[in-house]
């Protein structure tokens, strides 16, 4: 558990103190410089014919909008949220495939507070819109008060409704991200570092094991690449999901 409360480079990361920057911040930030670089260097001079790079943007944001925004928001309702899909999608890739790239080796979503800030900004974000189109007695009706239910039923929904919508919501956003980034992560050390200890520090015999948790490790790799991509998309999806459910007239 040391490797997602590393020591702080400067100052402290005791909870008592007021700044501190670890290993886990610098991969957030080489991740965001990163990102923002290429996604520049992609865009930059971008042509009719496009290159790898501006594909690869292109085919991301197509992805993005059409197989997340339009398929849950519809084409017209989905069209202010695309910048917000869009940067969620390529921010949660990022971070986790971060856990992949050598000398990095941390997921930068790996540890609460990103996923956690993500996770508010999708919560301020719905109940904003949903107060905007609707007002706020409405917005809390449509939310709280599902149709069609006997009244006093509703001293038993309501809260568990408001629980949902202000509590559950963003912090199973947050935790599902979090929980497979650690447990890959945890599954990376475990797999690499048996391999070490086999091959260099068991000697004898046992060396012939660490063939098995190489062999393990990289599959595990390649499986990480597909959970980081898996986890974009589905806290893209659920984002998209709130949204409407916010836009709704009545759900």
């Amino acid at each position: 558990m040391e490797e997602f409360f590393p020591a702080a480079i400067f100052g402290s990361t005791e909870l008592t103190s007021f700044w501190g920057f670890d290993r886990i911040m610098l991969v957030r930030f080489i991740v965001v410089a990163v990102l923002l670089l290429f996604l520049w260097l992609s865009v930059r001079r971008a042509t009719l014919v496009p290159g790898r790079a501006q594909s690869i943007v292109e085919m991301g944001l197509d992805f993005v909008k059409s197989f997340i925004a339009e398929q849950i928001m519809g084409k017209e309702r989905a069209k202010p949220f695309l910048p917000m899909l869009s940067i969620i999608f390529f921010t949660v890739l990022s971070m986790n495939l971060a856990g992949v790239v050598p000398f990095l080796n941390i997921g930068g979503t790996a540890r609460v507070g990103l996923p956690l800030v993500l996770a508010v900004w999708v919560l301020v974000t719905y109940l904003a819109v949903g107060v905007k189109k609707h007002g706020v007695g409405k917005y809390l009706k449509n939310a709280l008060f599902p149709p069609g239910v006997p009244w006093p039923m509703y001293f038993v929904l309501t809260p568990i409704e408001a629980l949902q919508v202000f509590i559950l919501r963003p912090a199973t956003l947050a935790i599902r991200l979090l929980a497979n980034m650690m447990a890959g992560h945890l599954m990376l050390v475990l797999a690499f570092a048996a391999t070490h200890f086999l091959l260099v520090e068991s000697g004898g015999i046992m060396a012939i094991f660490s063939p098995i948790t190489l062999f393990g490790g990289i599959f595990i790799t390649v499986f990480e690449v597909f959970i980081s991509l898996l986890q974009a998309f589905i806290f893209t999806l659920l984002t998209a999901v709130y949204l409407n459910f916010a836009l709704e007239e009545e759900h």
